[in-house]
């Protein structure tokens, strides 16, 4: 069956702002890994992503070897948030941020200091240090974080443009594995933008926390290394517009015990047993 690689309408709800900026989309799109240049540009063409986040270190659109990419890249005609992805201390992410905003003409910059290897867990405490600096110095800082309640109180209270927690571990695809924490975030933090970053890797998931009311979803691997790119990212548009339209539309609340959605009482033909 071929497939319309078309940009297409997505029913994304109302237009909504983050950073001084109004979009459509409430999904994120990261740039790395995938099959080909063709198949990442057809697969943001299809989730109608607005947004893209790029490595700086993978790549710098002033040197020869990652000219013809970024040029791509700019074809597409979305905004970019370049990322601090690779840093280990909160100096080197302000120094990365601080190239990025030159070499790519923007404020925003996705925040990442890595505190563990293995788990690519970030550096929380270095974390909150650097995003405070740059917030200082105009950036608008979109930090990634655990889901650790506290720490995006203060990464909100330094004043973040997005606190991005994880659903999982970067790369994993397992999902969301504290919805408590991440519903109880989204409660706590009513004013703040909420973006979940990392672990998704199903559209059920992407629906599953936009439901809790969070304002969006960034992924990358769940598209990148999906056996069909281009379908995975029009898949993860429709689930991230399902969750939203679901929270939006006040789900029925749960309840301990059955009730039938037919009423008995009052009905015509109706025989006691």
């Amino acid at each position: 069956m071929d497939i319309d690689l078309t940009a297409r309408t997505v029913a994304h709800g109302e237009p909504w702002r983050v950073a001084g900026t109004t979009l459509a989309s409430r999904f994120f799109l990261g740039t790395s890994h995938y099959p080909s240049p063709q198949i990442l540009s057809d697969a943001v063409r299809a989730s109608a992503t607005q947004v893209l986040t790029v490595g700086l270190r993978r790549l710098q659109p002033e040197s020869g070897g990652g000219n013809s990419f970024w040029q791509r890249i700019q074809a597409l005609g979305c905004h970019i948030l370049p990322n601090t992805a690779g840093c280990h201390s909160a100096q080197e992410a302000i120094t990365l941020a601080q190239m990025a905003r030159e070499i790519f003409g923007t404020a925003w910059i996705k925040l990442e200091v890595i505190g563990d290897d293995y788990t690519l867990q970030p550096d929380t405490l270095a974390t909150l240090e650097a995003a405070t600096t740059l917030a200082k110095d105009g950036f608008a800082v979109f930090a990634y974080t655990t889901d650790d309640l506290v720490m995006a109180q203060r990464l909100h209270g330094a004043g973040c443009a997005a606190v991005m927690p994880w659903a999982a571990p970067i790369g994993t695809g397992r999902g969301p594995l504290n919805p408590y924490a991440l519903e109880t975030m989204r409660r706590r933090l009513p004013d703040a933008v909420l973006i979940v970053d990392a672990g998704l890797g199903r559209p059920s998931h992407a629906a599953q926390v936009m439901e809790l009311g969070f304002d969006a979803v960034l992924l990358n691997t769940a598209v990148a290394q999906a056996g069909d790119p281009v379908r995975m990212a029009r898949a993860f548009a429709d689930g991230v517009a399902a969750g939203r339209a679901a929270y939006e539309s006040t789900p029925m609340p749960e309840r301990a015990a059955a009730q039938a959605s037919t009423p008995t009482v009052g009905m015509p033909f109706w025989h006691a047993p």
